[in-house]
């Protein structure tokens, strides 16, 4: 597993993808921090925060997570491989935890970076380090854990498809459902006393949550099991082409 976990990130970082992917993070999240006028900008603001960076980031998180995934295990179906892969000595739950694991590092890696963020904002502070930075890195474990829940739908969506192009719509539009999509279905006040358990199905309620600075058991329950579920939908998937 090990073996193969450090050949998908050797992969990411010996090609092009991984630099993009880091890259086009940062590149966003820095023009909306410190260049465009806007409500996200650090300099505009008048605060040391960096809560227009957690803002931002989600919503980049959706298009990029998904270009990282998608040719996880479509391509793999496309090329022909992934008979060959299945036949390797280990099992596909270690296959599935490989790629997945691979993905989220390269989440991480671009997390890393930003940090530099932080530390500017703790320089412009009045007085100096004038910052909740409880409630940063609180955003910062909150991020992640999104980013790793956007990883393991997009391993989802790889899998049940040759096309990598359609691997990315769908990983984008289960994203993009998770995050938001229960928060809308809540506004709508359509199933009464059920609406709030509703609301909490959604990512978004748990990363805010999180964002406060409060580690609750509860988020990260929600968190664990939205990967698991993901990842079991994927080990199924995987499963069934033995079937085929």
């Amino acid at each position: 597993m090990f073996t193969l976990l450090k050949k998908e990130v050797s992969g990411f970082l010996s090609s092009l993808i991984g630099y993009i992917v880091i890259a086009v993070f940062l590149l966003i999240n820095g023009l909306f921090l410190w260049l465009f006028a806007s409500d996200f900008n650090i300099l505009d603001f008048g605060f040391a925060s960096l809560e227009g960076l957690f803002m931002i980031a989600p919503f980049v998180f959706l298009f990029l997570i998904p270009a990282i995934t998608m040719r996880t295990f479509a391509e793999e179906q496309r090329l022909g491989t992934i008979e060959f892969l299945l036949t390797k000595p280990i099992t596909d739950l270690q296959i599935i935890l490989a790629k997945y694991f691979a993905g989220v590092l390269l989440v991480l890696f671009s997390l890393l970076p930003t940090l530099i963020y932080f530390f500017s904002v703790y320089q412009l502070g009045l007085p100096k380090g004038n910052i909740d930075t409880g409630g940063m890195w609180g955003s910062y474990i909150g991020l992640l854990f999104l980013g790793a829940g956007f990883v393991a739908i997009g391993v989802f969506a790889s899998s049940i498809t040759g096309n990598t192009i359609v691997a990315f719509i769908l990983a984008v539009f289960i994203s993009l459902f998770f995050y938001v999509g229960f928060d809308f279905i809540h506004s709508l006040e359509l199933f009464g006393s059920v609406d709030l358990f509703i609301k909490a199905l959604g990512i978004n309620t748990h990363y805010i949550s999180m964002s406060r600075g409060v580690i609750d058991t509860r988020d990260l329950v929600y968190f664990i099991s939205l990967i698991a579920f993901f990842l079991l939908l994927t080990r199924l998937s995987i499963e069934s082409r033995k079937w085929q």
